[in-house]
């Protein structure tokens, strides 16, 4: 590869990561903006800790509403 087309290369790679930067700040804007609803404004490390925890195996199984209020108590 010639001295030029290592220039051109670099400066497209550089454009390209230019570009993933700013379609990851687009993103969050725009999910910052449709985020919002009537109860309120959700903080992203409370839905980052959620879904985490909804992919783990549940350890009880709450068969009433007894059992519920029993080990929440």
């Amino acid at each position: 590869m010639d001295n030029q087309t290592f220039l051109k290369t670099t400066k497209l790679n550089n454009e390209i990561l230019s570009l993933k930067e700013e379609v990851r700040t687009l993103r969050s804007v725009i999910i910052g903006l449709l985020g919002k609803d009537e109860e309120g404004n959700y903080r992203p490390e409370f839905i980052k800790k959620v879904l985490k925890i909804s992919k783990e195996k549940p350890i009880g199984v709450f068969k009433d509403k007894e059992t519920f209020l029993k080990e929440i108590l």
